[in-house]
């Protein structure tokens, strides 16, 4: 968790620094303590509590577990994964498909790489809700032809009436962006903004290069530019209103 300082500033957090899980089907990285990693100083940026970067052999996944209270987003950057959930949900989640699983009064899924030979790699996320124990939900669209146009796109919020899919947070959202290499975008203010690099690299204002799996985590920093590097850059950023 960042510091209480009133002056804004931006922490970079470097991919190689994060926490790893390392199994025969999984190896994960995990941007804030999660599971058996605990570090009481970092345990969330604003009202991201989960940014977990995870690849998922072929033929294996993540079997039938429960969720609570929790707003979880899911961002396919290779591969694909089967959702199957408690609820009757079922469905393929693929790159540039929005995807969120509101686990409310209480769910259970799963998420498994059928494919036979190819890796899933993704990003699950989760932000806490603004309402407890709500029915649980499902929710996907996909917008790989927004990201086309190789801007920020509005993903998941529960603000933003223009975003793809809904959140049960009212002070959170996600963007996303496919950039060609040297494009220029603002970073979305917030008094808390979490920048992580899916693919590629880039350039932020203030806190210099980033590669795949870095991220910046932005407290009542304004509104830095980002420019992506030579290869592009795909970025999800959070912009969250906290009060701590």
């Amino acid at each position: 968790m960042s510091g209480n300082n009133k002056e804004g500033f931006i922490e970079t957090v470097r991919g190689e620094d994060r926490f790893r899980t390392r199994i025969d089907w999984l190896d994960g990285r995990h941007s804030f303590s999660f599971g058996s990693h605990w570090d009481p100083t970092n345990t969330h940026h604003g009202l991201l509590l989960v940014n977990n970067e995870d690849h998922v052999r072929a033929a294996s996944g993540f079997s039938t577990h429960p969720h609570r209270d929790m707003e979880i987003v899911t961002w396919m950057i290779g591969g694909e994964l089967e959702h199957k959930d408690s609820m009757g949900h079922k469905g393929i989640i693929y790159p540039g498909l929005a995807q969120r699983m509101s686990a409310g009064s209480g769910i259970f899924h799963s998420e498994i790489n059928n494919s036979k030979k190819e890796e899933a790699h993704l990003v699950q996320m989760w932000v806490v809700p603004d309402t407890e124990s709500i029915k649980p939900g499902y929710e996907q669209l996909d917008i790989n032809s927004e990201l086309a146009k190789g801007e920020l796109v509005p993903v998941a919020s529960g603000r933003e009436d223009l975003a793809a899919i809904r959140i049960r947070q009212k002070d959170a959202t996600l963007w996303a962006g496919r950039l060609a290499a040297g494009k220029t975008v603002k970073v979305p203010e917030a008094s808390h903004v979490h920048l992580f690099v899916a693919k590629g690299s880039g350039t932020l204002a203030g806190a210099g290069e980033f590669k795949q799996g870095d991220a910046a985590r932005l407290v009542r920093a304004g509104s830095p530019a980002w420019t992506a590097g030579m290869e592009g850059s795909e970025i999800l950023v959070w912009q969250t209103e906290y009060r701590e």
